[in-house]
């Protein structure tokens, strides 16, 4: 073993051992322990194939020089290899960043993203905000789809605008946009318009018209889907129809379905979230005139059976005056404290 120490000082430990049939792993433990105690033999000493302390410095200010201060040490190694030089190893530029200097991290710990606001969004009527989003609808052909485009009013829950088409693109949105708006007679500066980070969401030619229009966009933050959540609870309303096909066999068939399916949604479906009336009941001022039918039914059920309903009179489910997307969280008054008089006991 002693012999393959002194090769090893000349010609390095791997051809060492590989030459005198020795494994590594039992030169590297005679190496450690010799009559019971701990012993580097090697400490201090730089390995034969190792870079000299000029070369690891040249490779060092050549990747903080201006040209490759912000590359990566792939990109520094392909370069240098199509300029004709050869310096070091990928693996041996990572570890002289990592030890010498601490220039290399991970790339999620350096990324710098911009802080997106929530959006609160109010509305307390018809035609103040607006949300939409695109889905897909499963065509015949596997792995081929049709776009489903809706426009739905928050307050409303009324579908003031769809349309299937079979590809995503900004110019369709803009189309159906403009022409929902023209439907409803949408003023200068009067409605917002909600929508995901989608490609048509975030085009300029969609942006643009919005601005003809006088009409303010909104978008959520990035994969956060709760800040959209009229248009996805009408997707589900929707997929989970019984009626709804696994897959479409034409564009006409999709358009058919969603023409009778919007048509129900907007005036039959009686809709939880609006005192289970139907959005076009709540869109065109409705509500107050059945909400006021609804409770003289109830009172008239109340005078015959008093008993039934426990002697309190029944009140039909009412519309909400505010709709929110992400309602701001109310602070909480800070309660008075509370003085107790000191308790004296006496002990006799």
């Amino acid at each position: 073993m002693s012999a393959a120490v002194g090769l090893a000082s000349d010609i390095g430990v791997v051809a060492a051992c590989d030459a005198l049939a020795v494994a590594r792993a039992t030169y590297y433990r005679h190496n450690r322990c010799l009559d019971g105690l701990e012993r580097t033999c090697r400490s201090g000493r730089q390995a034969p194939l190792a870079l000299t302390a000029e070369e690891r410095q040249r490779v060092l200010d050549l990747m903080h020089s201006e040209p490759f201060v912000d590359k990566a040490p792939h990109q520094i190694y392909a370069r240098l290899l199509d300029q004709g030089v050869y310096l070091c190893s990928i693996r041996t530029m990572y570890r002289l960043l990592k030890s010498a200097h601490g220039s290399v991290k991970e790339r999620r710990r350096c990324v710098q993203r911009p802080a997106y606001t929530k959006p609160e969004l109010l509305a307390t009527g018809p035609n103040q905000v607006w949300s939409w989003d695109i889905t897909k609808l499963k065509n015949s052909i596997k792995w081929t789809y049709f776009y489903l485009y809706v426009i739905i009013d928050i307050f409303s829950r009324y579908v003031v605008g769809w349309m299937v088409a079979d590809r995503e693109q900004a110019a369709l949105a803009k189309r159906l946009i403009a022409q929902s708006c023209t439907t409803q007679n949408i003023a200068s500066d009067q409605l917002i318009l909600h929508a995901d980070r989608g490609s048509s969401m975030m085009s300029k030619s969609v942006a643009e018209l919005l601005v003809d229009l006088g009409v303010i966009k909104s978008h959520s933050r990035p994969h956060v889907s709760d800040d959209n959540p009229f248009s996805e609870a009408q997707f589900k309303t929707l997929k989970y129809c019984p009626q709804f096909p696994a897959r479409f066999g034409s564009i006409q068939d999709a358009r058919a379905f969603c023409k009778g399916f919007f048509t129900w949604y907007n005036h039959e479906h009686h809709h939880t979230g609006i005192g289970l009336m139907t959005p076009a009941q709540v869109h065109y001022g409705l509500s107050d005139q059945i909400y006021e039918n609804r409770s003289q039914v109830l009172q008239q059920a109340y005078q015959l059976h008093p008993k039934r309903f426990k002697n309190r009179l029944p009140r039909p489910p009412r519309l909400s005056e505010a709709v929110w997307i992400n309602k701001p969280k109310e602070e909480k008054s800070e309660e008075p404290e509370l003085n107790f008089p000191e308790t004296v006991s006496h002990f006799h």
